[in-house]
């Protein structure tokens, strides 16, 4: 019986092989997305465990946040770039909710996150949403609520209008771009609470910062953030 088992499985792995998201490799376990070699070559920051780190101090005298922290280092070509490609643009939802778990296990192992409340994904334009099937930062959120069990609070913020990439746009013209971008969508569920406001990754700031400063108009809301990655460049 065994052996028949061992040629089924053997089979299946020749017709429908289970590989790494990030490199290819055949050599992993059956329920991981990831080798170990790709889990091993992950660049986290380690900025959820620490005060005044570099994602905190981008919104220093621009938006009075309790605390933040980019799970990853981003850099062109690498390992991230391709599993946060897949996310977006291959609908790869599973590698978003995977990356958003080990975020859950920082903010579990943070003393900065203990008393957070829920999480709000940045809002995605309806339109775009709807094109892309899914809001990134939503299945990241998806990831940190399996591990921390803070609850998610979707379309509390809406994205009133729809804006171009921030890709190639220096601060100044990605502040203009995203300006007047969100509103309240349901203000009460909000109110009194410490949110962490969730988004994949972070440049200069400017998209998380419009949404962050609506939320603040909620009276007695505490606010946070956490990104996927950290594009420094």
């Amino acid at each position: 019986m065994q052996a028949l088992k061992k040629i089924i499985s053997s089979t299946l792995h020749l017709f429908y092989p289970h590989l790494c998201n990030g490199c290819n490799s055949d050599v992993l376990n059956k329920d991981s997305l990831l080798c170990i070699e790709c889990i091993n070559n992950l660049p986290h920051t380690n900025y959820a465990k620490f005060e005044k780190n570099p994602i905190e101090k981008i919104f220093w005298g621009r938006l009075p946040i309790k605390a933040a922290f980019a799970e990853f280092y981003f850099d062109k070509e690498s390992l991230l770039q391709h599993l946060i490609h897949q996310l977006k643009y291959k609908s790869n939802t599973q590698i978003g909710i995977f990356l958003g778990e080990m975020m859950g296990n920082s903010i579990n192992n943070s003393t900065l996150y203990k008393n957070i409340d829920a999480l709000i994904p940045l809002p995605l334009f309806a339109d775009k949403e709807r094109k892309r099937g899914f809001n990134q930062a939503k299945v990241i959120c998806d990831g940190i609520s399996n591990t921390t069990n803070i609850p998610i609070l979707n379309n509390s913020i809406i994205r009133q209008r729809f804006t171009e990439t921030q890709t190639r746009k220096h601060r100044t013209e990605r502040w203009q771009n995203v300006a007047e971008s969100f509103a309240l969508n349901n203000a009460q569920a909000l109110t009194g609470k410490h949110i962490l406001l969730v988004d994949d990754v972070i440049t200069t700031g400017a998209t998380l910062e419009a949404c962050g400063n609506i939320i603040l108009q909620i009276p007695n809301t505490t606010l946070s953030i956490a990104t996927l990655a950290f594009a420094s460049k």
